[in-house]
């Protein structure tokens, strides 16, 4: 049976050079998809394009305006080819209210053919209970892209109470995996490095009104390490940097559980008061 993951960034190749999809109800948000699976369509098309050289680096991606429900296409365009090194420009369309093709979704990205180099991480691996011995979230009416993920947060976990009481930080630590479990790629990657809720969320305890802007995902792992983490956990962590005029914006990092640094992630999000 294919995984619901897969038969949302299943895409197809057209004729023009790009690819053709459809929003997955399994990925459904509050309003439109999940936008880490959008993010993730994007990817997909990247690691589909015959063209492509090497493995992702980084990748950008923005929400120009809301994903609607229902079909798209992905243009995903090898702007410039060099050695080693590729870049990408992305975009995604969709039909507006007058039948006009209009993009709702624009990215860059980067691929490389990566060689041996020297190595070390500097970023610290959070001190992590068990997956095992932290409970997963209660069973209660959810935005479906939620159930797609099992989430067990140990620190920082959604507010209990929406009563405006401030916290000290926005600090988020969770143990995260595809629910049901999936072997990892960048496309799931990609996905996973959204799984956070909005740290204005956690730093104020109010139901505040938001909208990502702009998602960045960089890999520090090639597909052999993804490979190996399998359908194992990922030790994720997340926080706010400044809450100011109407944006903010949050960086987070993920691990396998054997403590290799896979992805950072940042991302620049509106909100409401």
């Amino acid at each position: 049976m294919t995984h619901p993951f897969d038969q949302a960034v299943a895409l197809l190749p057209q004729a023009d050079g790009r690819f053709r999809g459809r929003t997955s109800p399994a990925y459904a948000n509050m309003v439109g998809p999940f936008g880490g699976i959008t993010a993730a369509q994007a990817m997909q098309a990247v690691m589909l394009h015959p063209d492509r050289l090497g493995e992702p680096v980084a990748f950008t991606g923005n929400f120009a305006a809301a994903v609607a429900d229902g079909e798209f296409t992905i243009e995903a365009r090898p702007a410039r080819t060099n050695r080693s090194t590729q870049h990408w420009t992305l975009a995604m369309r969709q039909q507006d209210a007058d039948g006009q093709e209009a993009v709702v979704f624009t990215a860059t990205a980067v691929t490389a053919v990566r060689r041996e180099t020297w190595g070390a991480t500097d970023a610290v691996k959070p001190t992590a209970p068990a997956p095992d011995s932290v409970p997963p979230l209660p069973r209660v009416p959810r935005p479906a892209w939620i159930d797609r993920y099992d989430m067990r947060w140990f620190e920082g976990g959604m507010p209990r109470e929406w009563n405006g009481a401030e916290a000290a930080d926005s600090i988020t630590r969770l143990w995260v995996r595809d629910a049901p479990p999936r072997p990892l790629d960048f496309a799931g990657l990609t996905a996973l490095c959204d799984v956070f809720y909005p740290r204005v969320w956690r730093r104020r305890a109010r139901m505040t009104p938001i909208g990502t802007v702009s998602f960045s995902v960089y890999c520090h792992a090639g597909a052999a390490e993804l490979a190996a983490s399998g359908e194992g956990w990922l030790l994720a962590e997340a926080r706010g940097q400044r809450f100011w005029s109407g944006y903010f914006d949050q960086s987070g990092a993920l691990w396998s559980a054997d403590g290799r640094l896979l992805a950072t992630t940042h991302q620049v999000v509106y909100y409401k008061e």
